[in-house]
């Protein structure tokens, strides 16, 4: 199953890793850039035009920030967000964002070609975020009940690679952390990664629904599975070492 890590995730534990002193700044900027042709931030104090990410990161750390976290909205649901508008509506329509604690700065990345640039704002760092134990235990929750209802709902019948991503949901997401990474984190990581594609795969065509009904309460079993794993994917980023 091809999953996908969100931009702001592999931004979060990489900036925490390299601001702790466990990676050093080359390793931090290429996990974050990957494949991608390259990042730059736009938007930083005292710049007219986007920086590339390596002076950034040192603009960022020099900010006096100590950590990265992550936001991940829905409408309905600003999970991770703590103001203000202008960052909250930006993270809202891109779906992710980085909050940098202690600095009081919020990024959010947008695809340009390809390369990625982050939009630096102002953002409120003192937010409520999930306990990792606590997300962990609820999406493991909702992934039993997701299944349940997906089953009686024949999900092999109109999506065979659903049914086969939920058999395979014990396996570990091929993603590169940084060394030192709780093993609890990580494993939240890959569990929310999972699913979260598990949903996108499930709703991708309606059209395999037999009626309107069918295609409701699809969603509606979704619907608890994917916040679950967003809450797990925050608090994981939010928590990346061992308390």
């Amino acid at each position: 199953m091809s999953t996908q890590l969100p931009l702001s995730a592999g931004f979060a534990v990489w900036f925490s890793a390299w601001v702790a002193g466990a990676v050093s700044l080359d390793d931090a900027r290429d996990a974050i850039v990957g494949d991608d042709a390259a990042h730059h931030v736009a938007g930083l104090p005292g710049e007219d035009a986007a920086v590339p990410l390596i002076l950034a990161l040192g603009r960022l750390r020099s900010a006096g920030t100590t950590g990265a976290g992550i936001a991940l909205p829905v409408p309905g649901d600003p999970l991770g967000l703590a103001g203000p508008n202008a960052f909250n509506v930006d993270a809202l329509e891109a779906g992710e964002g980085v909050v940098l604690d202690g600095a009081e700065i919020g990024l959010v990345p947008h695809r340009a070609g390809a390369g990625v640039v982050w939009s630096c704002h102002q953002a409120i760092s003192r937010r409520q975020v999930p306990d990792p134990s606590e997300a962990d235990t609820s999406l493991r929750r909702a992934v039993l009940e997701a299944a349940n209802t997906l089953a009686d709902l024949e999900v092999a019948r109109w999506r065979p690679e659903v049914a086969d991503a939920l058999m395979s949901l014990r396996g570990t997401a091929d993603f590169t952390f940084p060394q030192g990474m709780a093993p609890r984190a990580v494993k939240l990581v890959s569990l929310s990664t999972r699913c979260r594609t598990i949903v996108d795969l499930a709703l991708e065509d309606d059209g395999g629904a037999v009626s309107a009904d069918e295609a409701d309460r699809r969603r509606a079993a979704l619907a608890p599975l994917d916040h679950a794993a967003r809450r797990g994917l925050v608090a994981a980023c939010s928590f990346p070492w061992d308390r």
